[in-house]
């Protein structure tokens, strides 16, 4: 390969930044259970991450998420740190079991309200929100009833994103169903390293067929609700 030394890889004086497209967006991103903290507050129940933490050897040091960063109680001290920095976007993770303990039936009010008050607090501060509907931690009485490598997992998956676009739909543009669903399936299934910590190659296999169908599910759900009047 030819190099011209000659030849300034860059204009003199001029900052890298500048050169980006003015729609280029700046943002940093978090999962709920690395983060949140309060695990067992205002009717939460424990996800597969919560029993997978009390495995003796499964996680260095044995660290979990009770407290974490203790967001879930810190939360508009964070989003200042955000807005300080300049950021545009904001892209986190809702808790599946503390929107909807135990993944099945109406919402939990509490645990919605959490989210309701980031979403306003991250507006008011000139920050988009970017929701993450799934992030691993899988409500624990889900994975006892087969977990993401039984079929009916997507469909509770797609009644749960229902209940958030319903709640935060009106103030949040931009939704991702599913945060590496390969990690998710094959990681959690079929090596077991992480929750729910299963070491089964078929596991891994149906897990990533139900985690791509349950996306499929609940895409064409929020687009309804979207289109509803």
């Amino acid at each position: 390969m030819d190099t011209d030394l000659t030849r300034p890889s860059s204009v003199a004086g001029t900052d890298p930044i500048d050169t980006l497209p003015p729609t280029f967006r700046w943002g940093v991103a978090t999962s709920s259970y690395q983060i949140e903290g309060a695990v067992a507050e205002e009717g939460r129940t424990p996800s597969i991450w919560d029993t997978f933490c009390r495995v003796p050897g499964a996680v260095a040091n044995g660290d979990h998420g009770d407290v974490a960063c203790d967001h879930y109680h810190r939360m508009p001290q964070d989003v200042a740190l955000i807005a300080d920095l300049g950021l545009d976007t904001y892209r986190f993770s809702v808790a599946w079991p503390r929107v909807q303990p135990g993944g099945r039936g109406p919402a939990n009010v509490a645990g919605l309200a959490f989210y309701d008050r980031l979403v306003d607090e991250l507006l008011g501060r000139d920050v988009e929100p970017w929701v993450t509907l799934y992030h691993w931690d899988l409500p624990q009485e889900l994975e006892d009833a087969g977990g993401w490598p039984n079929r009916d997992t997507a469909y509770r998956f797609a009644d749960y994103a229902e209940l958030v676009f319903a709640a935060l739909g009106d103030r949040v543009r931009t939704w991702t169903t599913l945060n590496e669903p390969w990690c998710s399936a094959m990681l959690g299934y079929a090596y077991g390293d992480h929750a729910p910590g299963r070491r089964n190659l078929g596991d891994g296999i149906a897990a990533a067929h139900h985690l791509l169908l349950g996306h499929g599910l609940a895409t064409r759900r929020l687009r309804e609700a979207a289109r509803s009047p």
